[in-house]
């Protein structure tokens, strides 16, 4: 099956998924109990708690539940936050915008760093570099987000003060057009350079928090593919040619090293998403993690279905990448099968 044709096929299976994710998610919401609960008071009488419910239609079946809810969703209609006191819709675009663009650099920062060193290491198998770059590894793993963030932030927040907390700075921030919520998009499309600065500025410390622990795991997967390509007989006849061993890793064996490597760059998304709660509030990140704690505490189920929601299809989404970008880098791959 040629590469095109998977992902037409996987594009028409993503509705499917998709339908299939708003179900689970709609069942556990009602298991989980009532999606008045934030709006019920000690105070109101039974007559009043089933006002509500008419109201919401939580007195039908939920067969019917589930299809008014979808039809609501697949119209923008995500319900109200009781923890924002508006509309879902309205609320999520802006927080999952701040979290993308964070974690989106936190990927770029895993990535980067992982791959790096992954290559660094395994061409020099146990050699100093390669001892070093593993004790690196193994310090992003064992370290926990919370505390390495905290780290950072004693250090370039509140004694050398070169890293403010935030998304950004408000007098810059409303001085230009966001038409994307990409903080560092906008700024580059109204050709502010100061903008931009100031988005990396308040992105720095709360990316390389997040990113630096996922890179053990992108370092390590690198390291242990590349030292096994290195042993194989292409690798071998590319040396005979007189290669430089330089031009043999980049060219040759670094590009299968990278297959196994994709499959962890994926799952590292959700390494990342899982984070962003814990570094959002050391950072006064304006993003998901912050809202969806504060919908937890509070009961707030419309604010939860629809972070599980969008989550889920964020996830479907970066699979279908990582397996179309994996079918390009493998060409042995029989796709389908």
């Amino acid at each position: 099956m040629q590469v095109r044709q998977y992902v037409i096929r996987r594009l028409l299976a993503l509705p499917l998924l998709m339908l299939g994710v708003s179900v689970l998610v709609f069942g556990l919401s009602r298991i989980g109990g009532s999606p008045i609960a934030i709006y019920v008071t000690h105070e109101m009488s039974p007559q009043e708690v089933a006002q509500i419910e008419e109201r919401y239609g939580l007195d039908e079946p939920l067969p019917q539940q589930y299809v008014a809810w979808l039809r609501g969703v697949a119209g923008g209609d995500l319900g109200w936050s009781g923890v924002s006191a508006a509309p879902v819709s309205s609320i999520i675009v802006p927080k999952l915008t701040a979290t993308m663009e964070l974690a989106v650099l936190a990927a770029l920062v895993a990535v980067l760093l992982g791959v790096s060193m992954g290559t660094f290491g395994g061409a020099r198998r146990d050699r100093l570099g390669d001892h070093l770059t593993r004790v690196l590894a193994i310090s992003g793993a064992s370290i926990p987000i919370f505390w390495f963030g905290l780290l950072l932030l004693i250090l370039f927040y509140l004694i050398l003060g070169w890293a403010p907390l935030g998304r950004a700075d408000p007098s810059i921030y409303s001085r230009i057009s966001h038409p994307t919520g990409f903080y560092t998009i906008d700024s580059l499309l109204n050709f502010d350079s100061g903008a931009f600065l100031d988005a990396l500025r308040h992105l720095a410390l709360p990316a390389i928090t997040m990113g630096y622990g996922s890179t053990a795991i992108i370092a390590r997967m690198m390291r242990s593919s590349l030292v096994e390509e290195l042993g194989e007989d292409y690798v071998d006849a590319a040396r005979a040619k007189g290669l430089p061993e330089r031009l043999v890793v980049r060219r040759h064996a670094r590009r299968n090293a990278l297959i196994p490597t994709m499959t962890v760059i994926g799952l590292t998304w959700g390494f990342l998403l899982q984070g962003t709660v814990v570094v959002e509030l050391i950072f006064n990140w304006p993003g998901l993690g912050r809202w969806m704690t504060d919908a937890v505490l509070r009961g707030d189920q419309a604010t939860i279905m629809a972070y599980v929601l969008v989550t889920s299809v964020i996830f479907l989404v970066v699979n279908l990448a990582v397996d179309v970008a994996y079918a390009y880098l493998d060409r042995r791959v029989v796709l389908g099968e």
